[in-house]
């Protein structure tokens, strides 16, 4: 496989329609990203673009991995925080396509967002991810530490409940 290609996503009209694309390719695996199957493209069209503007903003960061020009992985680093927590940030919205798992994209992506928060002093990271097919082996490889369940917390994508787990991940300040 070729290195992939991991950077910030701006909200350009093809970068918004390849991120929807993604959205609903991860929704209809079952993917628990806060949004039920099946996923209406206008509604993850919406989604891409509020998010992606909202990265233009500097409120999050959205990275992508890209692997020979196809967006196949990303994740978000959400920098707009109440102003009595400046020292964190959280991850959200790990997706990574069915044909991409496995190659460590979703790791490269969450090491990226680690270096970047700590660039911008932030020094503990939250997330939270559903207790059926998460993504927890993944954070708990990375050094996240699991500090609790909210049972019952969201409905899976095709129905049904599942937990959220809650992980933090102290990073040493940037310098």
């Amino acid at each position: 496989m070729t290195a992939p290609d991991i950077r910030p996503l701006g909200p350009d009209a093809a970068t918004i329609d390849a991120l929807a694309a993604l959205l609903i390719e991860t929704v209809a695996g079952g993917g628990s990203v806060g949004f039920m199957h099946p996923v209406a493209p206008e509604k993850a069209a919406g989604f891409a673009r509020a998010s992606l503007e909202a990265a233009a903003r500097g409120e999050r960061i959205v990275f992508g991995a890209f692997v020979d020009g196809t967006l196949a992985s990303t994740v978000t680093l959400l920098l707009a925080l109440p102003e009595n927590q400046p020292h964190r940030a959280e991850i959200a919205k790990m997706m990574t396509a069915p044909g991409f798992r496995g190659r460590g994209l979703a790791r490269a992506l969450l090491l990226e967002a680690e270096r970047q928060a700590a660039l911008r002093g932030r020094t503990l990271l939250v997330l939270d991810t559903a207790e059926q097919e998460g993504a927890a082996g993944l954070y708990e490889k990375a050094g996240f530490i699991r500090v609790g369940a909210i049972p019952d917390f969201a409905l899976k994508p095709h129905g049904g409940l599942t937990a959220t787990l809650l992980y933090v991940k102290r990073l040493a300040p940037a310098g």
